[in-house]
């Protein structure tokens, strides 16, 4: 096949992207990804695309052209169309690739929010310790701090340790739900007391997940803390706190 019947080829191809079936749109993607390298030029124009699907759909692409598609994809996270560096970002964390680990945590800095969404989405498929000190920074950014917290819980690094306690008395709820199961899958003794605080929380499943740490920490002074617990407006939190008290062995008075 000609280099000129190959392009032209990508051309129809990108073209049928915008039909409405959804069934040819995945065969489009299939082939275009077959195709390889010669279409990936084309597919990150459309990643600018005005239309979500027709982005998502370039992106797919890209994915299924696989590792060749490393190398434009970093380039991409420096385009000046934010949607092309979010979708660049996103298509890194399918890849999966470690080389997009200090790349991606530099667009945890981007001047655009659904960019340092994606990246933050993407360090979590990748999993590498190497971006927490990047995702600790983060959880001051608004716009991503509970995906971060869900992040670090997913990592599970030491290092983590005090950013979660201050994330674990802060004023966002769903951050305080991830850092209260981080810190117990972490487990750093510093967290007990921050924990056994936590019992008091608002949120019933921030004390759910503070009573199911501390059994992971094995914090026996958390006994006398957790009984009012038993008592708790959320059955699920009672239930919960008596599973942690029968694991330390504690047992009612007669």
């Amino acid at each position: 096949m000609s280099e000129d019947t190959e392009f032209d080829r990508i051309d129809q191809l990108i073209s049928a992207l915008r039909d409405d079936n959804e069934a040819l749109r995945d065969h489009v993607i299939a082939s275009l990804g077959q195709i390889g390298a010669d279409a990936i030029p084309r597919l990150i124009g459309l990643m600018a695309d005005e239309d979500a699907v027709i982005r998502e759909a370039a992106t797919s692409a890209m994915v299924r052209i696989g590792p060749s598609a490393v190398e434009p994809m970093l380039e991409a996270l420096q385009d000046d169309e934010w949607a092309v560096r979010e979708q660049a970002a996103s298509a890194l964390g399918k890849f999966r690739d470690p080389r997009a680990v200090d790349p991606l945590v530099a667009a945890l800095k981007d001047k655009d929010g659904a960019v340092r969404t994606a990246a933050v989405w993407a360090l979590e498929r990748i999993g590498d310790s190497r971006a927490v000190p990047g995702l600790i920074e983060a959880l001051a950014d608004g716009t991503v701090r509970e995906d971060v917290a869900r992040v670090l819980k997913k990592i599970g690094d030491v290092r983590a340790v005090e950013a979660l306690i201050d994330g674990l008395r802060g004023a966002n709820w769903m951050v305080r739900r991830h850092a209260a199961e981080a810190l117990g899958r972490i487990g750093d003794s510093r967290a007990i007391t921050p924990l056994i605080d936590s019992l008091k929380d608002e949120d019933w499943l921030v004390r759910r997940n503070a009573a199911e740490s501390l059994a992971r920490l094995h914090a026996t002074e958390a006994i006398t803390p957790l009984l009012p617990l038993l008592e708790d407006e959320n059955t699920m939190v009672q239930e919960t706190v008596e599973a942690v008290l029968a694991s330390f062995g504690w047992k009612p008075s007669a």
